[in-house]
């Protein structure tokens, strides 16, 4: 059974920085696509950022400049930095993964950003 999991939330002061980590295990296969959403209390879940196979990346305007996704999908390893954090990118943060239409998400971690 595929599991995503992430670690590196925390509680981190305005300004700060935190490095998101995603594992994959389970799989006997690559996934097509790999990256993080986040999902703030009240809100809807949110693309975050995303690496595709062959090292497309994309990442949300609210957060351009600030966070830079890296890793590789061949080795199942996703990453997130975040720097420059706003008290507004409190939320949990969720480990994407997908193949085939199938969608794989981890449990998330927590981010919360407050003074």
């Amino acid at each position: 059974q595929v599991q995503l999991v992430e670690s590196g939330g925390g509680l981190v002061q305005p300004g700060g920085s935190l490095r998101l980590s995603c594992v994959v295990s389970g799989s006997n296969f690559a996934l097509s696509t790999m990256g993080w959403y986040r999902q703030a209390p009240g809100k809807q879940r949110e693309q975050v950022a995303t690496i595709e196979w062959g090292g497309i990346k994309k990442v949300a305007d609210s957060v351009k400049g600030r966070f830079t996704i890296s890793g590789d999908i061949a080795k199942d390893t996703v990453y997130l930095q975040m720097n420059s954090l706003k008290p507004e990118d409190t939320a949990v943060y969720y480990c994407h993964g997908a193949r085939y239409g199938t969608n794989y998400w981890g449990e998330g971690t927590l981010v919360t950003v407050s003074s």
